[in-house]
């Protein structure tokens, strides 16, 4: 317990100093994800919200790990009331790339040429970002077939490094040979994506949804749907209605939709552990055989 405390002084004393305020009290723990620590605090500018977690990070604490300090938000619960609006709004996210590069088509044909806002053609993004506490390799591709099965064998890899497992290296083998079968005939259109969003990193206040901790990079929007609907965290039925009816499900939806959440048991897997490997190697099968 007292080296709990002597760690809460050092980091309030740090915070202080990054914040530049005299006043900081801590109200309590806030909501948030599986991995980090969330708390409210209140500063001479008003309420911050902040994370800490173990693993290296923003500002380092002498004690050991790191804090990241953000806007605070009075949020009103998860999403309920709100969720056909953030349905929509993030459907028109997914498709503002695309009406983006229509509107450079169009403008590249005309002798008024603009200088707005170009649509981004490849996929990945222009800073690493992380999904849980680990690090994506967001470096530009030119397909989303090159991104997606690299951002699975990164995950597999780290499973072969820290558990020595080979069934997953063998079955994942024959998946990646695989992987651009469940894409035949379909046109991607790089969307911007928040590329993490589960229920706990969704809320709404009296006004509005919000989203949080993204892992954002440029991919193919029918990612988004993974976790969404996964490990029973997901949204009302209402936020799949809303966001359906402006962008349609296209021919082999569902299969893909397998084939994205495999990503999340593999990180489930690397951040919490052995106990997702049967789920991660069933759903690695199940997609095995639906190309055999």
């Amino acid at each position: 317990m007292a080296a709990k405390a002597a760690g809460d002084s050092e980091l309030t004393e740090l915070l202080k100093k990054e914040l530049n305020t005299s006043k900081l009290e801590f109200m309590g723990r806030s909501g948030g994800g599986w991995i980090s620590e969330a708390k409210t605090c209140d500063t001479d500018a008003g309420k911050v919200f902040i994370k800490i977690n173990t693993k290296k990070g923003v500002v380092s604490i002498p004690s050991g790990g790191a804090a990241f300090v953000m806007e605070n938000l009075d949020i009103m619960g998860s999403v309920r009331s709100k969720a056909a609006t953030l349905g929509d709004q993030l459907a028109r996210l997914h498709r503002h790339n695309a009406e983006l590069a229509a509107k450079n088509t169009a403008g590249a044909q005309s002798v008024h040429k603009g200088s707005g806002a170009r649509a981004v053609k490849e996929f990945g993004f222009p800073v690493t970002t992380c999904c849980g506490y680990i690090p994506q390799n967001n470096e530009w591709t030119s397909t989303w077939e090159e991104f997606y099965a690299r951002k699975l064998d990164q995950q597999v890899t780290l499973i072969q490094k820290e558990y020595n497992d080979r069934e997953a290296g063998q079955e994942w083998a024959v998946l990646q040979r695989n992987i651009p079968k469940f894409f035949t005939g379909l046109t991607i259109v790089p969307a911007l994506l928040h590329g993490d969003l589960w229920s706990g990193n969704a809320g709404e206040t009296a006004d509005e949804p919000v989203i949080f901790d993204p892992a954002s990079f440029y991919g193919h929007s029918e990612y988004e749907m993974a976790i969404a609907t996964m490990f029973g965290v997901g949204f009302p039925q209402s936020f799949f209605d809303s966001y359906f009816k402006l962008l349609p499900k296209e021919k082999g939806f569902d299969s893909r939709l397998q084939l994205y959440q495999l990503f999340h048991y593999l990180n489930s897997w690397n951040h919490y552990g052995e106990d997702y490997k049967h789920s991660t190697m069933s759903m690695i099968r199940t997609l095995n055989k639906m190309q055999m």
